[in-house]
């Protein structure tokens, strides 16, 4: 499952999916200004930009993305190519293969499409003023908070893997994002969480998440760090 799918997000079923698209009003790549820099991250796929849509490529396949800057939930941020990375190139450490999977903030989508091409049931989230969806996999809307056992009972909702790209940013909602991984993250739960360090709440609650689950460092390249956490109770 993912939490937080962003505007435009599109889920598209793996076995059939070659190229995928987001549309969005306007046209914005930030990845392009990455690549251009010398010193390319690691985490930074194969792009092709073309009339404003970026091509990236993940598990063999195409995805094609149009972005947006009118809202947070339609930019494709560099925690996102981070964990696809990540989750493309170590598939037997993080093994997705028939495993229920939610996402949160999705964002535009990437991270689920990739998620699902790995062979996991996905479960793509976001506020319900900003999700819209065409195809599978299944796009619920989540808005992060302490009173998730009311619409979302644990008895019903468990996942193998909770995802997570670049969701802690300038927002006032940091405490209510940790309890909803808190939450989800049952006896068996993994959750997976890439972040690219930009203010000092970044930190906070890289701290509140170490405090909060059994926490290992993935992978990392300079502010750029992939957790995985597990509950502690």
């Amino acid at each position: 499952m993912e939490i937080g799918a962003g505007t435009g997000l599109v889920s598209v079923v793996a076995a059939l999916l070659v190229e995928t698209y987001f549309c969005f009003k306007g046209h914005m790549s930030l990845m392009q200004k990455a690549v251009q820099q010398d010193r390319v991250p690691a985490w930074v796929s194969s792009i092709q930009s073309t009339f404003g849509k970026d091509v990236y490529h993940y598990v063999g396949q195409d995805i094609v993305i149009y972005e947006s800057i009118d809202s947070y939930g339609a930019v494709m941020w560099p925690a996102a190519l981070a964990l696809c990375s990540f989750l493309d190139n170590n598939r037997d450490e993080v093994n997705l293969q028939g495993k229920e999977v939610l996402e949160l903030g999705a964002g535009t989508g990437l991270v689920t499409i990739v998620a699902s091409l790995l062979g996991a049931s996905v479960t793509s989230t976001d506020l319900p003023e900003v999700l819209t969806c065409r195809h599978t996999p299944e796009v619920e809307v989540l808005s992060w908070g302490y009173d998730l056992e009311r619409t979302h009972p644990t008895s019903i909702y468990r996942y193998d893997y909770i995802l997570a790209a670049d969701v802690v940013y300038h927002h006032d909602f940091l405490d209510e994002l940790l309890a909803t991984m808190k939450h989800f993250c049952r006896p068996g739960t993994t959750v997976i969480w890439a972040n690219k360090v930009r203010m000092e709440n970044d930190l906070t609650f890289t701290e509140n998440f170490k405090k909060a689950f059994h926490t290992s460092l993935l992978a990392e390249d300079g502010d750029m760090k992939i957790f995985m956490g597990t509950c502690r109770h």
